[in-house]
């Protein structure tokens, strides 16, 4: 089985190379998608041995990550892994993350912080943005997950040809999450370490990130 880790990246100079040379142990192919960064990122990443892909202007996280996609599905990946470039995952839990797919079990897994494993949550995330966030995405688009914005995730290649992202921004977490059960498949929630080293992410970020998906679902 072909794994593909896919790493969206914007000005992640300072991370990528150890991100990089951190996932590559366990996946058979490591694919950055450089947002038009204006850092050393995509240079960084090629020396690094990821596979760069760059977009000519910053389109937003959830683009590069279907950009990610599309390769990782052109190049034969039987499994696709989300990972973030900022150096907050475990890239050990990699293989935690891809069993339920590789067992037969799942056909889409997400990464959840509040099922046993300790993260270090920022006050404001922990007690405001995310009960928010949970109340929002359990009761407007009917997602039963445990974390509601949660960028580790594993896709087999049927989910991942089923999920178009099609929020560039923020929102695609639950977007993603919202479309895997829409179209049916099976979902496995596996817990994972975060590790915060930026704590500085505002509550305007998580009423953003509800009037984004409230503004899709209605045109949808």
């Amino acid at each position: 089985m072909k794994i593909t880790c896919v790493i969206p990246a914007w000005n992640e100079a300072e991370n990528i190379s150890r991100v990089v040379a951190g996932v590559r142990p366990y996946v058979q192919e490591t694919v950055v998608v450089n947002d038009c960064s204006t850092d050393a990122t995509a240079e960084l990443a090629s020396n690094a041995g990821a596979i760069v892909i760059s977009h000519p202007i910053n389109r937003g996280q959830g683009a590069a990550l279907q950009t990610g996609d599309d390769y990782a599905l052109s190049s034969g990946a039987d499994i696709i892994v989300h990972f973030d470039a900022d150096d907050q995952f475990l890239a050990e839990e990699i293989k935690d993350m891809t069993a339920p797919i590789l067992e037969g079990r799942a056909d889409i897994v997400f990464g959840s912080r509040f099922l046993g494993k300790k993260s270090n949550f920022p006050f404001t995330k922990k007690y405001l943005i995310y009960p928010l966030a949970h109340i929002f995405t359990r009761f407007i688009l009917g997602i039963k997950l445990s974390d509601p914005q949660n960028g580790f995730r594993a896709l087999s290649r049927k989910a991942a040809e089923l999920i178009r992202i099609d929020n560039r921004e923020m929102a695609h977490n639950s977007e993603i999450q919202a479309k895997a059960y829409q179209s049916g498949l099976r979902i496995a929630e596996v817990p994972i370490t975060v590790i915060y080293h930026d704590f500085g992410q505002k509550l305007s970020g998580g009423f953003k990130i509800a009037k984004d998906l409230l503004i899709h679902k209605i045109i949808k």
